[in-house]
């Protein structure tokens, strides 16, 4: 399993995989614009070279993360219109660095249901994986919180994937701290084993492109999407069961966690998560 872990690209995209290196990470997830604000960044051509060809020296896998304020569900048509135009730059910008995938949330249907969200939820993606390729695919994060939250289910996801064609370039992000606190016990390895043969059964394994690897502050159940460092939260040593699941093993796991300044994964979780990996492996 390569170990991997969003960094930050402030300074350039290529920074990205030098801070990568720093902290012993072999795989690199990043925003390819600030997070904060839906106006794209201009990346200079210079700078994706740069990152292309430092990228192709390391063999590393590489994703790009949507913006979080990104929701295709919305009722709200500016927010809608916006949604699409931003996930449409960041594919451009992932297919421009060759990217392994853009991985993001659906959003919320804001209390109106599922099914009367499926429909514009279904056009938007359309218009997203018109801007995907061969090696760059568009990746449905599961997802948690409470409210109309879409993705919380593998069903959810299933039914996107079925009105969607069964999409050649549309795969799945799983995160560890979502199904927990959405009710799935991935501590547990029988529980693991009816996620992972449902996962196939309604979508197929093959599509699992990437993990996302987080401890949760919250409890089983709970709804609540907080992440919690490596070993400090309420899965602790038994997110190794996670981990160690033989549908996994090829998949580069990312951290997503705050890290010891709350400032993102550092050196120290990404020993911490080796570590366990290998008490874990089989």
């Amino acid at each position: 399993m390569l170990i991997g872990a969003h960094v930050s690209a402030s300074g350039g995209l290529d920074k990205a995989l030098v801070r990568m290196q720093e902290i012993g990470a072999e795989a690199a997830q990043l925003f390819v614009q600030s997070p904060r604000t839906w106006r794209p960044t201009n990346h200079k051509p210079e700078t994706i070279e740069r990152f292309k060809a430092e990228r192709a020296r390391l063999e590393a896998p590489v994703f790009a993360h949507a913006l979080y304020l990104v929701n295709l569900a919305s009722p709200n048509e500016d927010l809608y219109r916006r949604s699409i135009e931003t996930m449409c730059t960041t594919m451009d910008v992932a297919c421009e660095i060759e990217a392994d995938g853009v991985i993001f949330h659906v959003g919320s249907h804001q209390g109106s249901g599922f099914e009367s969200a499926v429909e514009r939820v279904t056009r938007a993606m359309e218009e997203i994986l018109e801007h995907s390729n061969e090696r760059t695919w568009l990746l449905m994060e599961n997802s948690a919180g409470a409210g109309g939250t879409i993705g919380r289910s593998l069903e959810e996801l299933a039914a996107l994937h079925e009105r969607l064609g069964r999409h050649e370039r549309l795969g799945v992000c799983l995160d560890s701290c979502h199904l927990y606190v959405s009710g799935w016990d991935v501590t547990d390895s029988s529980e693991l084993d009816r996620l992972v043969s449902e996962l196939d059964h309604l979508i197929g394994l093959e599509r699992l492109r990437a993990l996302h690897v987080n401890d949760a502050k919250a409890p089983l159940g709970s709804n609540r999407d907080r992440h919690e460092n490596i070993g400090a939260g309420m899965m602790g040593e038994k997110l190794g069961v996670f981990l160690s699941h033989p549908g996994f093993r090829a998949l580069p796991a990312l951290l997503e966690t705050p890290g010891s300044d709350g400032h993102g994964p550092d050196a120290g979780q990404v020993e911490s998560l080796r570590e366990l990996c290998r008490r874990w492996a089989n």
